[in-house]
């Protein structure tokens, strides 16, 4: 029919100008049962991918037509919003940063002191992460035990903690009156309030980020690479050294970075179960919570655009592995 075929003109129309509600087509119109059964015109695509396009009447196609473009628009404009909402406050705090004074005796002092308890308390965190969360990651990756349910509820479970909780909760088990920390009093071992207060929180909120995603890797790795090198005679030591951990470590680089980051913003359960002591707990968030809460907001800034920039350093790596981790898993 007339109104057909000027359907027909329309979606070709829209082919042409490179938006099309369809992929491009070479076909020829189809009537009863073959368009549907019900007496629907419809052009059928012959090629790769087979697209049967199916209209009443142009107005049945022009609303085809406008209403994704209606959606379309609203959709980027929630996305802008969203985009604008994360990007203020960051670009807030860069340039009031610029407008503070500089870097005073007290504010070096300050930034020094953190700095550094940041990264040996993040540093002894990870590494310890790294030696008792790669055999956990995989055995839930390979093995099926009882429990293994629990098991994984309970390494992602300090993910979604409540981190006053989480500072509550180790006060409770490692603290001079907690379940274990009394008995470690007895002799003489106080945990709580000291520098090895910090690197239990860490761990305790950092270990499922490392875990998480060297469970994925160890799952990629394909079992048919394992068992050629088995059959040419290597020792299970030797398939996990020279074909396991090789094609899972993008996936455990990308872990171990993401548990670091997760390690260096901790603030939560540190300051419930190490406290606030400078030079002995006071890492680079409980610094800026400390002088913001004297008055220096300066300081504060300053601090917080060096975790603001490092946090940006982080994330770039992790983008950079987790690409690597892509390209060797084909995902």
């Amino acid at each position: 029919s007339v109104r057909w075929a000027m359907s027909v003109r329309l979606i070709r129309r829209d082919v042409e100008k490179g938006d099309p509600p369809v992929r491009p087509y070479r076909g020829t119109i189809l009537i009863g049962q073959e368009a549907g059964r019900q007496g629907t015109p419809s052009v059928h695509a012959h090629g790769d991918d087979d697209v049967a396009v199916a209209a009443t009447g142009i107005d049945r196609v022009v609303r085809s037509r406008t209403v994704p473009f209606r959606l379309a628009a609203g959709v980027w404009l929630a996305a802008a919003a969203l985009v604008l909402f994360l990007a203020l406050p960051l670009a807030a705090l860069v340039l009031r940063a610029t407008e503070s004074p500089g870097f005073s005796a007290t504010t070096r002092r300050t930034l020094r002191q953190a700095l550094e308890l940041t990264l040996v308390t993040t540093g002894v965190s990870l590494a310890i992460i790294l030696l008792f969360g790669t055999p956990l990651a995989y055995l839930l990756a390979r093995r099926r035990f009882p429990g293994v349910h629990l098991v994984n509820t309970l390494v992602d479970l300090p993910m979604v903690l409540p981190p006053a909780v989480a500072g509550i909760a180790l006060l409770m088990a490692f603290g001079r009156r907690g379940i274990v920390g009394k008995h470690l009093d007895d002799v003489g071992i106080t945990l709580g309030f000291t520098t090895a207060a910090v690197v239990i929180a860490q761990i305790f909120v950092a270990v499922p980020f490392y875990v998480r995603a060297a469970r994925a890797g160890f799952s990629r790795v394909a079992r048919d690479l394992e068992e050629a090198a088995a059959d040419l005679g290597a020792s299970p030591p030797t398939v996990f050294r020279s074909v396991t951990l090789p094609l899972a470590r993008p996936s455990l680089a990308a872990g171990a970075v993401l548990a670091w980051a997760r390690a260096v913003g901790e603030f939560g359960a540190t300051i419930m179960f190490a406290g606030n002591f400078a030079g002995e707990t006071q890492t680079m968030p409980l610094a800026i919570y400390g002088r913001y809460e004297a008055g220096d907001l300066s300081t504060a800034l300053l601090l917080s655009a060096v975790l603001l920039v490092a946090s940006m350093l982080v994330l770039l790596a992790v983008r950079l592995v987790g690409g690597r981790a892509g390209d060797l898993t084909g995902s």
